[in-house]
């Protein structure tokens, strides 16, 4: 019976080191559109929300919310990234175009990667991070990913759930400073 607990000990406790070492490896580089890079590493402490976005989408009014969110909690320490991707074939030809849309448009000040491929065997290492760990992929633009102070996935949404919608903004109050 001993050696069963223990067995079961063990396990667990092999079970939860992958569930830490995948919850950093959900961290992540990107190649920013003002140029450098955006580091999840760098926002660690606070909630980052992730979503894949694209200029030419029936969502892409979901700029606002994001924009709305990121300007209501930021001095709290969340921290709202948009991953431009043309996986579904309705972003700009470059990030250039991207950046100068949303500007024009939204105003937006927040953060936002390069354009990136964010489903299949292209996908950035975060995505795959995330589909290894939870088994959410996006599957359409405007999809998201709240990532809590720890780094581990904490809750994804479809593209459908509105950023500034209470299903997303009572998780994010919950996460912050």
């Amino acid at each position: 019976m001993t050696r069963i607990v223990l067995g079961m000990i063990v396990a667990l406790a092999a079970a939860f080191a992958a569930q830490v070492a995948l919850a950093r490896e959900v961290g992540g580089t990107f190649a920013s559109i003002d140029g450098g890079t955006l580091s999840l590493e760098d926002w660690r402490g606070g909630p980052v929300l992730v979503v894949n976005t694209a200029s030419r989408c029936g969502f892409t009014g979901q700029y606002a919310g994001l924009q709305d969110i990121y300007d209501r909690y930021r001095d709290r320490g969340l921290v709202v990234l948009a991953v431009p991707s043309d996986d579904f074939r309705q972003e700009l030809g470059s990030a250039a175009e991207v950046k100068e849309f949303c500007e024009v448009n939204f105003d937006l000040d927040l953060p936002m990667t390069d354009i990136t491929a964010v489903t299949g065997p292209q996908a950035h290492p975060f995505y795959k991070a995330v589909k290894a760990e939870t088994g959410f992929e996006p599957r359409w633009n405007f999809n998201k990913v709240l990532i809590g102070p720890d780094g581990a996935v904490v809750e994804t949404w479809g593209s459908a759930t509105r950023p500034d919608s209470r299903a997303v903004t009572s998780r994010i109050e919950a996460l912050l400073k």
